[in-house]
Order: C-alpha cells, then structure tokens, then sequence
C-alpha cells in the first residue's frame, strides 16, 4: 500500500530500519514480513513487538519522590506532617523516600500511544491483540496527556537506551494526533506528511550512507562562516544534513521532503530558490581555499508532479545538483539510486586509489 504522496508503507519501514538500527535485530524480521494497509498498523506492530522484548529485559524504572504516613521511619522524615499526625492523634511517622517505579514518563509514553493506536480503527485485529497482551503488565503505569509531554527533556543512558527507538515512534504517533470534537477522542491525522516524513528522511539517508559506505565518513556537521572580517555571534548556525568525505573531495547533501518539489511563480515552474542559496552558501564557505572539491547537492523525495529536477549546475568553480529520490519503488531500488549518487561524485578517486 501507498499513502497520498506515493511512498509504500514497506519502505517507510525500512527508512526506519536504517534511522532506528535496532530495527535490524533478528526480534523484528516478522515485522518485515508482513504487509501492512497503513501507516498506523505498521506502527503498532513496531511497539507491539518493541514493547514485548522491553518486558523481557524488564521495564525501565527511577526513583519517584513519595510522601506516606508509616509505622517506622523511613527515608527523610517530614516533621510537619508527623505533628499534624500527632494532633490527629495517629500513631504514624511521616516520611519522605525515594521508591524504584515504572510509573515514569517513558512508561507512560508507551503506555498512552498503546492505547490510541488501540482505539483506531485503521489498525487490524491481529495487531491490537498483541497490543492489548503487553498492555497488561502496564496496570502500574498512568496515562500521560500527550500535549504535557516535554519530548526534548527525555534523557536516555544506560539503563533505558533501548527506549529510544520506541519513543521515537511514540512521537510520530502521538504528534499526529487530532482531537475530535464529536466523542472528545483523539484520532490519528496522516503521518507522512512534511512536518514528519522530513525528519525521517533526512536521518535515512544519512544513516544509509553511514552504514553502507563508511569510507564516505558521513555526518550531519557544521560549516564554519568563511569570513574575511566581522564578529560572527550573530551569524545562524550551518548545520548541514549529510555530508560525505573521501580524501579532499566533499559532498553536501540536503535533503527536502515537499509535497511539492517545484515552486511556482507567474505559471511557471522554478527550483525552491532558498534551498538553492543554502546549499550554495553551504558549499561556498566550506571550499575555503576555492579547489572546487567540495559539491553541493538538494535531493528532493520524488513526488507525483509531472515535473521533477534533475540537474547539474557549475557555480563559481563548484557543481551544484538538485535530484529526486523516489521512495515508490522496491527498496533494492532506493538504494541503488543512493549508491549512484556517491559513486557518481566520489567513484573516480575510489578507484585510483584501490
């Protein structure tokens, strides 16, 4: 199946196979066997399956601040509440302690989006019976109100690294979330759009590059402002999204998620003109010494228009591409297509020095 835009469901699994690598264990391979109907199904077989080996290594825990009324003193011992017990005539201590729990945020992230994707409809039976099994070591956890939750405050370590792939997921189900106005239950408005396939797709491609051409060193780095003179505290940030490095050739890629590739103006069809200045200005300040080494390119998910770029550029000594990557076909594919992009601008040097 296909959403709106084009992209099979199955490739978006894959898209996330290579943004989430633990998607690539051996626990997961049933999930990619299957084929789903949509986005959401697809989803909650991910969690049902993630959440299920969670429970096998046992759900994270943290110390949760509690304050009771006990027989012997544990913890802190709050005085204020233990002379109120007192006037009250209970013989209790008032404490205050730290307990191990499960009743935390991640918990009741995973907790809530079980539970949504278990009311929507578009998810099969089959998939909200597994959701439904899991749930039931979840009766200790509270729910969560999804608007509260601070995603950028979530900090992982050792102990709870294996939650991140499945928050990750959490967030693209619970930010999609439509409240409905009828029953006041949520529903699910479509993932793939910009807001969201945009971030999926950029961490695919590099993620992609990463894991099948590592002599390609790819990273999402900074480019530093090539200034003759000036202070540069007030300059924004050039934070690229892939770039590839082999010897002294370098290439920036860009990559662009619109449901629209072209912009128009006056009835005519033209590149996105911001996107063109950042990625030259990208590659201009990073070709210091003006080698024409160093190449920039936007690299646009191919969309239904008619119309889609597919051209070179020569810029002030510099090639500048603008290409289209069409995730509506079998993943083999896709990857090709990545692959004769590196080859295209790195090939050459590869084999000289092989």
């Amino acid at each position: 199946m296909t959403n709106d835009k084009g992209i099979l469901i199955k490739n978006v699994y894959y898209m996330l196979t290579y943004a989430f690598q633990v998607l690539k264990q051996s626990n997961y391979d049933e999930v990619e066997s299957e084929e789903f109907e949509n986005i959401q199904d697809l989803f909650a077989a991910i969690l049902a399956k993630g959440i299920a080996q969670q429970l096998k290594q046992g759900l994270y825990q943290e110390y949760i601040s509690r304050c009771d009324n006990l027989s012997v003193l544990r913890g802190k011992l709050d005085i204020h509440g233990t002379i109120n017990n007192k006037l009250q005539r209970k013989q209790k201590l008032s404490c205050e302690y730290d307990e191990l729990s499960e009743n935390n945020v991640f918990n009741q992230i995973l907790k809530t989006t079980a539970i949504i994707l278990l009311r929507q409809s578009t998810v099969s039976a089959e998939r909200r019976t597994a959701l439904k099994k899991v749930m039931l070591f979840f009766e200790g956890v509270d729910m969560i109100e999804p608007a509260c939750i601070k995603w950028n405050m979530l900090q992982y370590q050792r102990n709870n690294q294996s939650y991140k792939m499945l928050l990750n997921i959490c967030y693209f189900v619970l930010d999609g979330l439509l409240m409905s106005t009828e029953k006041g239950e949520f529903k699910m408005a479509t993932f793939l759009d910009e807001q969201h396939m945009s971030r999926l797709y950029e961490k695919f491609v590099l993620e992609y590059y990463r894991y099948h051409h590592p002599d390609l060193r790819a990273t999402a780095s900074q480019v530093a402002w090539n200034l003759d003179d000036g202070v540069i505290d007030f300059l924004p940030i050039m934070q690229t999204d892939i770039t590839l490095r082999y010897g002294d050739k370098i290439l920036i890629i860009d990559t662009k998620y619109y449901a629209h590739t072209m912009q128009v103006q006056y009835d005519s069809k033209t590149l996105h003109s911001n996107n063109l200045y950042q990625i030259f200005t990208y590659v201009k300040n990073q070709d210091v010494s003006n080698t024409g080494n160093v190449a920039g390119m936007l690299l646009y998910a191919k969309t239904e228009e008619t119309i889609t770029p597919d051209c070179d550029f020569n810029m002030s000594g510099n090639k500048i591409s603008v290409k289209t990557l069409d995730l509506n076909i079998a993943f083999n594919d896709i990857a090709a297509q990545l692959n004769r992009i590196s080859e295209s601008y790195f090939g050459d040097v590869i084999k000289k020095e092989e």
